[in-house]
């Protein structure tokens, strides 16, 4: 199973499916919810993996980007969001980018993320520790007070030069001169067309490269840095929490079934099943913001 993991790992891209797994329909009513048996596993747990999906930040008002929020202009938002589309328009790219990056910097952080930023603080202090994997490519969970936090599709508030390399942490708004007040979705506002030469550029010397979202677009291969991280945290945590995620997303997909397939306990927190809800032990269905907080909460049994 390690070496597989290890494979899936080295070979990991960003890739979508709206698969659904064969077979008969789970019977909902089977559902371990029970949160008393939760909380008894979770005041016994040493390190804690939680995995989070764009459904926690869609409870600060951020969109996911998919169902009614799939569509930026006329243009699906899964297909600007690869490099193809980077090459061909970056204007409109960015433009789309630049929608989202002044969506994520005008939001706060919800009930879950203050929810898990409140346990790791409690529970480092007991020496347990509580790491943050994400999906998200928002800054919320570090702004709700997250430490640990593996990024594993980048982040929409850094950016990445085309030409140097460069990464660098850009909460600027606007970015760039050229994209004040540009980014409507609305599907009848025309592209900007902004010259290339007045996107966002490199500040380093000599360099004035282009700038891109130094996000994982779909179809590039996920950062071996963070992957390697994740693996280590996948291989020693002994709970393990997903989060407001759909499970269709891979590889982070079957991060939770991997961790599962070791025999320590899963649970989900989701608005409704999903396709990776058969490998876990608990399912607690509802909003992350009311579901998470009594979950995560200070145990009798915590001394500190």
């Amino acid at each position: 199973m390690l070496l597989q993991s290890r494979a899936a790992f080295a070979l990991g891209r960003r890739m979508c499916s709206t698969h659904v797994m064969k077979g008969p329909l789970m019977d909902t009513a089977r559902l371990n919810s029970d949160m008393s048996e939760f909380r008894e596993v979770f005041s016994k747990a040493k390190h804690i993996a939680i995995i989070t999906g764009a459904g926690v930040s869609a409870e600060s008002g951020v969109p996911t980007f998919r169902g009614e929020n799939e569509k930026w202009r006329k243009w699906q938002s899964q297909d600007l969001a690869t490099p193809e589309a980077f090459s061909r328009t970056p204007s409109r790219v960015w433009e789309f980018y630049h929608y989202r990056r002044e969506l994520a910097l005008n939001k706060k952080p919800s009930a879950a993320h203050l929810a898990i930023a409140e346990c790791e603080a409690r529970l480092r202090k007991q020496g347990r520790s509580v790491v943050v994997i994400t999906q998200c490519t928002d800054d919320l969970h570090r702004q709700a007070g997250s430490k640990h936090v593996l990024k594993i599709h980048g982040s929409l508030l850094e950016t990445r030069c085309v030409s140097c390399g460069h990464v660098t942490a850009n909460r600027r708004s606007p970015i760039c001169a050229a994209l004040k007040d540009k980014g409507a979705p609305d599907p009848d506002v025309a592209d900007a067309q902004i010259p290339v030469d007045k996107l966002p550029r490199c500040g380093e010397s000599d360099c004035r490269g282009l700038l891109r979202p130094n996000v994982v677009f779909f179809g590039e291969t996920l950062d071996s840095h963070i992957l390697t991280k994740v693996e280590k945290e996948m291989e020693t945590c002994d709970l393990c929490l997903v989060v407001g995620t759909s499970s269709i997303v891979y590889p982070a997909a079957m991060f939770g079934p991997q961790i599962a397939s070791r025999g320590i306990p899963v649970a989900e927190f989701n608005t409704k099943t999903t396709p990776k809800t058969e490998y876990f032990m608990y399912h607690f269905q509802g909003p992350c913001g009311a579901t998470l907080p009594p979950a995560l909460a200070r145990h009798e049994s915590e001394v500190v």
